[in-house]
């Protein structure tokens, strides 16, 4: 399979074609995505929550993101891997510039992500040849400044001015938006307003693609999940009853037995 591209996804939008999009902070987990043709991997800043076992994304570095997205890039042959520009690496214009060349670069990502409006920054990124993805709607890197991570566009009002919002970054440059926590109606609206695709989480159905935090999607955390998080397996329970079998039969005597022994005749 050929590597998925930015005009792909425009493709899916004018032929009304869903499609998905998960998140993966490590090799094994970006190889069976891959395998499994899900077209987009996103090495986002959640690595700072499931991996990193942060309350938030903000203490998540540069350092830490290059890490990451060199791994996942690593494994990935067919989708298009997105890197999250963490909080505090785009404050200035040069700074962004810099850090979205470093997961270019030295990664090996084919696209950046950054959250709310930065039309000079994404305007200057493109003009480099870096493909970005824009993020509206639930901010997380804005954690203090939204009181924590609420439901966004709760009004007429601000329906309209995520519209405004989604048109801006349209122009300055990105090539799809990510939408996250606000009413379906709102995403509707956004969906219909771009000539880009739109990304959902937690935005109803109306987007062009959806995503999913691995971990949670895989039941892999045990922790309170936004509302809008299926769990298509409960990997956790599974990884639970693995540990406390093999415990019990180190324990028992039962492990390891003769099958998984190397049992040479001395000479």
């Amino acid at each position: 399979m050929s590597r998925i591209t930015i005009q792909d996804l425009s493709s899916y939008k004018s032929r009304g074609e869903r499609f998905t999009m998960l998140t993966a902070y490590d090799y094994l987990t970006a190889t069976i995505f891959d395998e499994t043709g899900i077209p987009l991997i996103l090495v986002g800043d959640t690595l700072g929550i499931f991996v990193q076992g942060h309350d938030t994304t903000l203490p998540v570095t540069m350092d830490a993101m290059v890490y990451h997205c060199e791994i996942v890039a690593r494994a990935v042959h067919h989708a298009l891997v997105i890197g999250d520009l963490p909080f505090g690496s785009y404050t200035t214009l040069e700074e962004g510039v810099q850090n979205a060349g470093r997961l270019i670069k030295e990664a090996g990502v084919q696209a950046v992500k950054l959250e709310g409006r930065h039309d000079q920054l994404i305007q200057r990124l493109t003009q480099n040849g870096i493909p970005v993805m824009g993020h509206l709607g639930l901010t997380p890197q804005s954690y203090h400044q939204l009181s924590g991570n609420k439901v966004q566009a709760r009004t007429t009002a601000a329906v309209e001015m995520l519209i405004q919002d989604a048109l801006a970054l349209e122009d300055a440059g990105i090539f799809a938006l990510l939408l996250e926590a606000i009413p379906s109606v709102a995403a509707h609206d956004v969906t219909a307003a771009l000539k880009i695709p739109t990304i959902g989480i937690g935005a109803g159905p109306d987007c062009d693609g959806q995503v999913l935090v691995s971990t949670e999607m895989l039941g892999l955390h045990e922790g309170q999940s936004p509302r809008f998080v299926k769990q298509y397996a409960q990997l956790h329970r599974h990884i639970t009853a693995a540990a406390k079998c093999f415990a019990a039969e180190v324990r028992d005597g039962a492990y390891p037995s003769a099958e998984h022994s190397y049992n040479w005749v001395l000479k």
